[in-house]
């Protein structure tokens, strides 16, 4: 069965469904009843089967796996030049570490029968459920700025799903989303009320920010990483925040790990935010601009100035003893250049964190001695 929705902060228990809500009345972003825990010793990495991708991790996840192209497990490389080992995320089949929560989001879909789901994106999260959409035969309408790359439009549309391209910035896109999933709620209501099928509306929110089957997905992250360091942890991960779906994931997984018996301790969770669209770094009182007091538009897949889940994000790097930072376009650009020199072939948006390892470590929160690990979370490919 699949499980139901919970408040956690007034405790109000939603039944799963089609028509379940996409948050509670309270305005909380709501979780499953469901925290599976495994059973027993890991296996060490070498005696794990992974050819199920993420899914190796199946007593984890409060989801059956219904729709998957085998993904994660991505490769976590070596990088002497900096100092660090990569988890190289663009690997994916859509090309970004969203194909986790697409992963899981649409087979949580459907377990629910649901028929169409509805979401909105910069672009890597869109494209993601736009192709597991369709590996589930589900209709999708994906809501995108207007002026969206033409790399991921064609992605979505490729993927035989509806795009709906949106005047203005990244919150008038998530606001007009959430106007057709909850103007559909509600002519779905007045359906029912007078004797409709329960199944229509605009779609299923499978919101990458707000939908608790995504961090699902994301929080495999934690997982791979621990069983591909022989089940430790490093000292800090470093990663790019948005709506911080990868943050929030890293720190729900190393968490289950470290509830389990699995690891024990939590590395230091490091957000990296661009310059401008900084409101975690502005929250913690830190510098939201670069050093000309400006803004980027280098990073559009983080862009994101009214994150879902800002208190968690803040929870989650105070209680990792983590930070945040806002970095610019010159250290973004720089980034970038020194990792297509070295091999990885990135998105713009993916060098934010890589950029903010060289600002952590010049700052000195991250000694030099210390083990980092980045994730590279989306290809090149998509700037085409």
């Amino acid at each position: 069965m699949p499980s139901d929705l919970i408040c956690p902060i007034c405790e109000t228990v939603y039944e799963a469904g089609p028509n379940e809500p996409w948050r509670c009345t309270c305005g909380r972003a709501l979780e499953f009843t469901d925290r599976p825990h495994p059973e027993g010793d890991p296996l060490p990495l070498h005696s794990l089967d992974t050819s199920d991708g993420l899914w190796t991790f199946f007593e984890f996840l409060p989801i059956e796996k219904h729709v998957t192209f085998h993904e994660g497990f991505t490769p976590l490389v070596d990088a002497p030049e900096w100092d660090a080992q990569f988890k190289l995320e663009y690997v994916f089949p859509t090309g970004s570490f969203k194909d986790r929560g697409a992963t899981t989001t649409l087979s949580r879909a459907v377990e629910l029968g649901v028929e169409k789901v509805i979401e909105d994106s910069s672009g890597n999260a869109g494209a993601a459920i736009a192709t597991y959409a369709a590996r589930a035969g589900l209709e999708a309408d994906i809501y995108v700025p207007a002026d969206v790359k033409q790399s991921k439009l064609m992605a979505i549309q490729r993927a035989d799903a509806r795009p709906v391209r949106i005047e203005g910035d990244r919150q008038d896109v998530t606001d007009a989303c959430i106007d057709a999933v909850e103007g559909g709620a509600r002519r779905a209501s007045e359906r029912r009320s007078v004797g409709s099928p329960q199944q229509t509306g605009e779609g299923w929110y499978a919101s990458h920010a707000w939908n608790p089957a995504f961090y699902a997905g994301t929080m495999t992250f934690a997982f791979e990483i621990a069983a591909q360091q022989g089940w430790t942890v490093p000292d800090a991960v470093v990663l790019p925040v948005g709506h911080g779906t990868l943050f929030l994931g890293a720190y729900r997984g190393f968490s289950l790990l470290n509830e389990a018996g699995i690891v024990d301790g939590m590395p230091r969770l490091l957000g990296a935010q661009a310059a401008g669209y900084a409101p975690i770094v502005e929250e913690r009182g830190g510098t939201t601009t670069d050093e000309d007091g400006n803004g980027t538009d280098m990073a559009d897949g983080i862009k994101i100035t009214e994150p879902a889940r800002k208190s968690e994000i803040l929870t989650a790097i105070e209680e990792t003893g983590g930070d945040a930072i806002a970095v610019g376009s010159d250290s973004i650009e720089s980034a970038l250049d020194r990792l297509h020199r070295g091999g990885f072939y990135v998105e713009p948006t993916c060098a934010v964190a890589p950029a903010a390892l060289e600002d952590y470590r010049e700052a000195d929160i991250l000694a030099d001695d210390a083990t980092v690990v980045v994730p590279l979370t989306g290809s090149g490919l998509k700037t085409l």
